[in-house]
């Protein structure tokens, strides 16, 4: 989610950024990936190892023809801290460069939590992160916000379900961790983890939907890049209007998709708990008319809200996340078959339904790719400014 950067770093950036998102790699395999020259490759590789940000060992398996290559790892122990904060949980994790969830912690919260109080409970989540063996001390800190966030400078506009309105996070946030933080819409995040690492992989034109405690959040992939916007707010797709008779949103208007296809109708109709995504699944399957009912309404709006996506962004690939995801391996190819009765032929020939694969992990992964961003943008800078884990560990210890 951000622009390789010009200079004489260039290359190491394009290395470290292989090594993070495809890796493990052999030195064979990156310089094939680079079109650089065996020494080229060679002595950038030394230097990322040198910068304790890749190891590498002379395990040739990966290297199908010829002489054994050396396998070149983006470091596990380095970290970046990543962040979701929900209506009635925040979550703290550390996680590697190479993609590694170290630690995870969270606490759950009896009513959802105000911006201070959220600043407060991430510090004291990090603190607890920091006191685990062999816990690193973070290159910086992403977080994953269920609403509209302004990319510059981290402030979120507007989250509705946690009753935010233009509430600073990033700034005080690094103030109470001394580490520097980034803020994102978490949908977003979720779209590009998901492209990186998960359904999505290697798309250049994808749309996520994920469906939480918070509503239906929407992330937009396109021609390789996240689509943000002037602001950074693009992909509100959980505000495509699906029902002229539906349900009044908490945005003012009538028929969102996230009031037709919600947790909290499924959940009601099942019984099931409502962060139990394996009940909910369990319970789909055993149905019933009151069940099947709010599934045809929800399978219904959900088309139309993809049918309105594919019409506008013209994807390869639709992933769907947390109970959306759920909904989709219930119902199978209802869905597809219902966006295809909508829609022009020629904009779903191609498409793809699929739900996400990073399932829980998806937002963690999102957040940790801004948590990493200084550091993979400027690899040298970077490491040169701050202290090595260790060192900033023993630093502080009295």
């Amino acid at each position: 989610m951000s622009v390789t950067p010009t200079g004489g770093n260039r290359n190491l950036v394009r290395v470290l950024r292989l090594v993070h998102e495809d890796g493990p790699l052999t030195r064979a395999e990156l310089t094939r990936a680079t079109g650089l020259n065996r020494s080229t490759t060679l002595a950038l590789v030394g230097e990322l190892v040198d910068l304790g940000l890749a190891s590498e060992t002379d395990d040739g398996s990966a290297n199908r023809v010829g002489r054994p290559s050396p396998v070149v790892r983006a470091a596990a122990d380095v970290v970046a801290a990543a962040v979701t904060v929900e209506i009635d949980a925040v979550t703290a994790a550390l996680v590697g460069l190479d993609g590694s969830i170290r630690h995870r912690v969270t606490e759950h919260t009896d009513d959802r939590p105000s911006a201070q109080d959220a600043v407060r409970i991430v510090a004291r989540l990090l603190e607890e992160l920091a006191d685990r063996p062999s816990a690193a001390v973070p290159v910086g800190i992403g977080v994953a916000i269920p609403g509209t966030v302004r990319v510059e400078d981290g402030l979120v506009r507007y989250a509705p379900h946690l009753g935010w309105h233009d509430e600073a996070f990033a700034e005080p946030l690094a103030a109470a961790t001394g580490l520097p933080v980034r803020v994102a819409n978490d949908a977003n995040l979720g779209a590009w983890a998901e492209r990186l690492y998960g359904s999505g992989r290697g798309v250049t034109d994808l749309v996520y939907l994920n469906g939480g405690a918070s509503g239906i959040g929407g992330g937009v992939i396109s021609a390789g890049r996240p689509l943000s916007g002037a602001d950074g707010y693009a992909g509100e797709l959980g505000h495509t209007f699906v029902a002229d008779n539906g349900i009044r949103c908490h945005c003012g208007a009538v028929g969102c998709l996230e009031t037709e296809a919600s947790r909290a109708a499924l959940v009601a109709v099942t019984g099931v708990a409502a962060d139990d995504l394996p009940a909910l699944a369990a319970a789909l399957a055993d149905g019933g008319p009151d069940v099947e009912r709010v599934v045809d309404r929800q399978v219904a709006a959900l088309a139309t809200g993809l049918r309105n996506a594919i019409h506008t962004v013209n994807p390869e690939v639709v992933v769907l996340g947390g109970f959306l995801g759920v909904l989709l391996g219930h119902v199978g190819d209802r869905v597809l078959d219902a966006v295809r009765a909508q829609s022009m032929s020629a904009m779903v020939d191609r498409v793809r339904i699929v739900p996400a694969e990073l399932g829980a992990d998806v937002l963690l992964r999102g957040a940790a790719e801004i948590g990493f961003r200084t550091l993979l943008d400027h690899p040298t800078r970077a490491r040169t400014a701050a202290a090595r884990p260790s060192e900033r560990q023993r630093a502080s210890t009295p």
